[in-house]
């Protein structure tokens, strides 16, 4: 009788208690990991060494009036670090 208590139950129970416990840590560990979303922006414009720095007027970033875009407002040249940054100052 207590053989039969020991290996039909209380062994499967034990098995049954050792593999929850360990697939609930696979599991788990699984949850916490850090998400990482795409991003929605568009990549970042390409950046040409050199040229004089000029101050984006949106942002206030310095960029190289070689690898920046530009907009001419009114005869004068203005240098934006994106498309975003001159689309921003167009509206406005």
């Amino acid at each position: 009788m207590l053989r039969y208590l020991f290996l039909e139950i209380l062994v499967p129970v034990l098995i049954f208690t050792l593999v929850r416990s360990i697939l609930r840590t696979l599991f788990q560990a699984h949850r916490n990991a850090p998400v990482q979303r795409q991003s929605q922006t568009s990549p970042p414009t390409p950046v040409t060494a050199g040229g004089e720095l000029k101050k984006d007027p949106v942002c206030g970033t310095y960029v190289s009036t070689h690898g920046s875009v530009t907009r001419k407002v009114d005869g004068e040249l203005f240098y934006f670090c994106s498309p975003e940054c001159r689309d921003k100052y167009r509206a406005a």
